[in-house]
């Protein structure tokens, strides 16, 4: 008994254990990551933050690296932190759901690439997957028994872990919760609804004192958010997810070739197999907890289908980790009502399943893990390019792919256009007078206007690009060959 009981445990173990050894502590730091590592940290400055973004990340990852650059130290942080906060948001459903049922739900959950990818990673989504998670265990726990506070602390801590981490990804997450404290006559309780409020509140306060002392207001800093994210509306986005599945991380513009269906075929699975644990779970007179579960991964994974222009698979984490519990709760069921001469072909059918299900998981995994590694390993490299060529601390980059560079270098970073537009060519022009600043094209991009007429110097492959170019800026150049 005691053993089961510790079955959500070991799958929390497993899953630290997996990310080490198949994602591994060696690769580097992602765009999107050094965006947010660069503001706790003391190795360069901070890069532009833009509206979309919410500060969690940076404050999750501060204890490590406010005091260390270390790469592989932040990942074991990070695949630590992980398997913790699996184990805890599972443990947030104790008693409503048979153990292993639970066990198998987390390990549905942490075997799928994308979790394993992003779990040792400096991104947020899969915080909202794991505050979604303990959110809806938290108030299933606190509707069946109204005594239980420690399920509506729960809840508001559930509620200011997605806030915390993603504000707008944490209000759709919850709307099913609101919706059913407001609506469904046996749910309403007040203090569940303002254990909500209080933790949603909290999490997203940071958010929302930023929106008014930067962008001007609340509505301003969604307007500016919704810009850069190329226009909030009506996008079919399905087939641009699917497309993710393969191992894209960002699929922007998304116009390759759909995965092979081997790939795609857990994805098609997911929404049957959810449904048939609605089915298992109305039979076992648990419904509205499933519904509640099935409802609040919809409400998530619905402007990531619908009213996005692109896609990455980490945006759908949360929803997966919702849609994992009634999945499970199905295989579960195929195998415990199976009797006699069935029972053996039932278990050897779930089994069968779940092999080939790992086995794509790892392949896409290693695939991905290879893919970003090597484009990392060229930003480091590039890094050490511009160090001999004279630009080091404090120094300034702009162009392609700065962000990741410039942190590698110890520099700082801007833009003059896209996303990250956070200053102008005069700027940059009166910074070169003062420090090493460099400008980065794809070899054959003709440089910036401000920057024809500096020197130009060579530097390896970059990502996608098979030569990069440095326009260094004149009066610094001189000196580094004097150097």
């Amino acid at each position: 008994m005691k053993g089961t009981r510790a079955a959500p445990a070991a799958v929390a173990g497993a899953f630290t254990a997996a990310q080490l050894a198949l994602v591994g502590t060696g690769m580097g730091l992602g765009w999107d990551e050094t965006v947010y590592v660069s503001q706790v940290s003391p190795h360069a400055p901070a890069a532009f933050f833009s509206a979309p973004r919410a500060r969690g990340v940076s404050f999750l990852v501060a204890p490590v690296t406010s005091w260390s650059s270390s790469t592989e130290l932040l990942r074991i942080y990070l695949a630590l932190l992980a398997g913790a906060g699996l184990y805890l948001a599972l443990r947030c459903w104790r008693g409503l759901l048979p153990v292993p049922v639970l066990a198998l739900a987390g390990g549905l959950f942490g075997s799928l690439w994308v979790t394993l990818f992003y779990g040792p990673q400096a991104m947020p989504n899969y915080w909202v997957a794991v505050g979604a998670l303990a959110a809806v265990g938290c108030f299933l726990r606190a509707q069946g028994d109204r005594g239980d506070r420690g399920a509506a602390w729960g809840l508001a801590a559930g509620g200011a872990l997605m806030a915390l981490m993603r504000p707008t990804d944490a209000v759709w997450a919850a709307l099913p919760l609101c919706a059913a404290l407001v609506c469904v006559r046996r749910w309403r309780q007040p203090r569940l609804l303002g254990a909500l409020a209080l933790g949603l509140a909290a999490g997203a306060a940071e958010w929302i004192v930023e929106a008014y002392v930067r962008y001007g207001g609340l509505g301003a800093r969604l307007a500016e958010g919704s810009r850069i994210q190329g226009g909030l509306g009506w996008h079919l986005a399905v087939g641009d997810q699917l497309r993710s599945l393969g191992g894209r991380t960002l699929c922007r513009p998304c116009t390759s070739a759909m995965p092979d269906v081997a790939v795609t075929a857990w994805w098609f699975a997911l929404p049957v197999l959810a449904l048939a644990g609605l089915v298992v779970a109305v039979r076992a007179g648990r419904a509205s907890g499933t519904l509640l579960a099935l409802a609040c991964a919809a409400s998530a994974a619905f402007p990531y289908l619908f009213l996005i222009g692109y896609a990455a698979p980490r945006f759908l984490l949360p929803a997966y980790a919702l849609l994992a519990i009634p999945v499970a709760d199905a295989l579960a069921r195929v195998v415990t009502v199976s009797k006699g001469y069935r029972r053996t072909p039932a278990v050897v059918l779930v089994a069968a399943g779940l092999a080939v299900h790992l086995a794509v998981q790892t392949t896409v995994l290693e695939h991905t893990v290879h893919h970003s590694s090597a484009a990392r390993r060229d930003y480091a490299r590039a890094a050490a390019d511009l160090h001999r060529l004279g630009v080091r601390p404090p120094c300034l980059l702009t162009g392609h792919q700065a962000i990741q560079i410039a942190f590698s270098a110890g520099c700082a970073s801007a833009h003059t256009r896209g996303h990250n537009a956070n200053t102008t060519a005069g700027r940059i022009t009166r910074e070169a007078r003062s420090m090493p600043v460099a400008a980065l094209e794809p070899s054959g991009d003709r440089p910036p206007s401000y920057a024809r007429t500096w020197r130009p110097d060579r530097l390896g492959r970059l990502g996608v690009y098979e030569g990069y170019r440095a326009y260094l800026a004149p009066v610094r150049a001189a000196e580094s060959h004097r150097s």
